[in-house]
C-alpha cells in the first residue's frame, strides 16, 4: 500500500509539472508580446520623421499590395515596387526645401550646389538669398536616414512582412523584431544630434 501511494504521489508530481511549465511559458510569451506592442508604440514616432505624403501613401496602399500578406509572385512584386518607390521619395524630398514669396505663397524647390531650384519657377531668389539653400553635406546625411527610418516602418507593417517572409525560422524572426528597433533608436538619436533646418514637400513648415 505504501508503494502504491508513493507511486500515486509521484504521479500526481510529474502530472503538474508540464501544467507549471506552460503557464510560465505563457506568461513568458505574454510579457514578450507586451515588450513588442511597447516597442511598437515607441517607435511610431519614426513616422513623423519622414514626409507625411509617402507614409501615407504607403499605408494606404500595403494592404492592397500585399493582398494583407498573402503574397503571390505579382502582388510580391507590386510590394517591393511600392517600397522601393517609397524609399526612394523620402530620399529625394530631404533635398527639397520652401519658402514665402513676396505675397506670402509658400514655394517649394529642390537644392543644388548654385542655391534652390524653384520646381514650378513661379517665383526666384535673390543670389544672397539663394546662397542659404545650397547643398550641404548634412543634406546626403538626413537622405540616407530616411531611408533606414522608411525602412524601419516597412519592417513594422505585418502585410508587408508577411509578404516577404512568410514563415521565417526563429533567428529570422529575432532579426526581423530587433532591426527596425534598432535603426529607430541610432536613427533618431542622429536626427536629434544633426536636426535639418529644411522644411521640405510633406515636412512641417515654418513659420517664418
Amino acid at each position: 500500500m505504501k508503494i502504491k501511494v508513493e507511486s500515486d504521489s509521484e504521479y500526481h508530481d510529474e502530472t503538474k509539472h508540464p501544467f507549471l511549465q506552460n503557464i510560465n511559458e505563457a506568461e513568458e510569451k505574454t510579457l514578450i508580446q507586451k515588450a513588442i506592442s511597447q516597442t511598437f508604440q515607441s517607435t511610431a514616432h519614426l513616422a513623423n520623421l519622414l514626409p507625411t505624403g509617402t507614409v501615407l501613401a504607403f499605408q494606404l496602399l500595403s494592404p492592397l499590395f500585399t493582398n494583407e500578406g498573402i503574397c503571390d509572385p505579382v502582388s510580391r512584386f507590386m510590394t517591393a515596387a511600392l517600397v522601393t518607390l517609397c524609399g526612394m521619395s523620402c530620399f529625394l524630398q530631404s533635398f527639397t526645401d520652401s519658402f514665402r514669396d513676396k505675397k506670402g505663397n509658400i514655394c517649394y524647390g529642390f537644392a543644388t550646389m548654385r542655391g534652390l531650384w524653384v520646381i514650378d519657377g513661379s517665383a526666384t531668389l535673390s543670389p544672397e538669398l539663394a546662397a542659404e539653400y545650397q547643398l550641404r553635406f548634412i543634406d546626403f546625411v538626413h537622405a540616407f536616414m530616411s531611408i533606414l527610418v522608411f525602412v524601419a516602418v516597412a519592417l513594422f507593417d505585418t502585410n508587408v512582412v508577411s509578404c516577404f517572409f512568410p514563415a521565417p525560422s526563429d533567428e529570422s524572426q529575432e532579426i526581423l523584431t530587433s532591426l527596425p528597433v534598432g535603426i529607430g533608436v541610432i536613427c533618431s538619436m542622429l536626427f536629434v544630434a544633426f536636426p535639418t533646418k529644411r522644411h521640405g514637400i510633406g515636412f512641417p513648415l515654418s513659420a517664418n
